[in-house]
């Protein structure tokens, strides 16, 4: 690995994200947060989405049935 590598990390909570910023501040390593591309909207609708799909609130579509 060379230092210029781009390394990027996905924390799953806000506690995971604070650690990680503390550890890197703490190492003087130079770090910025980038934004996600889309809108939260977006982000909650897919979430709800999700969710539903875990609990098993499907809609199973026949592919010969979508373009009746």
């Amino acid at each position: 690995m060379k230092p210029q590598d781009i390394l990027i990390a996905k924390p799953a909570t806000k506690d995971e994200a604070d650690t990680l910023k503390a550890f890197l501040k703490a190492l003087k390593i130079k770090f910025e947060v980038a934004e996600s591309p889309y809108k939260k909207e977006f982000v909650q609708k897919i979430k709800r989405s999700r969710a539903q799909a875990k609990k098993g609130k499907t809609v199973k579509v026949i592919l010969d049935e979508i373009w009746k």
